[in-house]
């Protein structure tokens, strides 16, 4: 205790977001978090947007998962991808803040737990290897492996392969992203077992369209999986 002590007053706690100093470790300051637009209220049960409305406890969609089909039962987001939750997401997925897995996940446990079952598995969204060895880690595996130790769920960091590459689908509309993710995403045949016959929670640092995560759903239920729902750090949300 006295160490800590002593290193907290050399390398006092700093906001996730910012520099500003905050009262403990991994949390946001009092501005960072008044900006930061955390997703809760009514929401889209496929995709975790947030909706208008009072909460009258039935399931809805917004608009676009009622004209998509979603080939996954249940999804949720932590944050809108907008201000302090976009300069989150960026900063830990191009600007090497690796940090950012630990309050993320607790951020995206608040979202998750009600979608766990007994034999869940989280799965991350995966990485082309040649984008892997370029950014040094796959975010989405981060994010796991950190939800997996705060929701005490098992993860299975390599159960989906990316054997082909695609170019970055930032700027892309939503039907050239599906197309670009078109046989992009398969199981690892070593991990059949893991996921055959389990719940599976995929794992991803932001929603846009959808099309990797769609990707993702329809490789873990290629390999047996018995049911699959999504959860994302943010969600892109048209107007926020």
């Amino acid at each position: 205790m006295r160490m800590q002590s002593v290193i907290r007053a050399i390398y006092p706690a700093q906001c996730v977001a910012c520099d500003a100093q905050t009262e403990s470790e991994f949390g946001l300051c009092g501005a960072c978090w008044r900006e930061t637009q955390f997703i809760g209220g009514v929401i889209c049960d496929s995709c975790g947007t947030p909706l208008p409305g009072d909460n009258t406890g039935e399931i809805v969609q917004c608009d676009d998962c009622m004209t998509i089909a979603r080939p996954w039962d249940h999804g949720r987001a932590a944050l809108i991808y907008s201000g302090v939750g976009r300069r989150i997401v960026l900063g830990f997925k191009h600007g090497d803040r690796t940090d950012l897995a630990r309050p993320a996940a607790i951020w995206m446990a608040r979202m998750a737990r009600p979608l766990l079952h007994d034999d869940t598995v989280l799965v991350p969204v995966p990485l082309h290897w040649m984008r892997r060895v370029k950014r040094r880690y796959n975010q989405a595996a981060l994010l796991a492996l950190a939800l997996g130790s705060q929701l005490r769920v098992p993860v299975c960091a390599d159960a989906l392969l990316r054997p082909k590459k695609t170019n970055p689908l930032e700027g892309h509309g939503r039907d050239a992203r599906f197309a670009a993710l078109c046989g992009a995403i398969t199981y690892n045949p070593k991990r059949v077992n893991e996921i055959a016959g389990k719940s599976i929670l995929l794992i991803d640092d932001v929603m846009t369209s959808g099309a990797t995560l769609a990707a993702s759903a329809e490789a873990a239920k290629a390999a047996g999986a018995k049911n699959v729902s999504i959860v994302t750090l943010a969600r892109v949300v048209k107007d926020a």
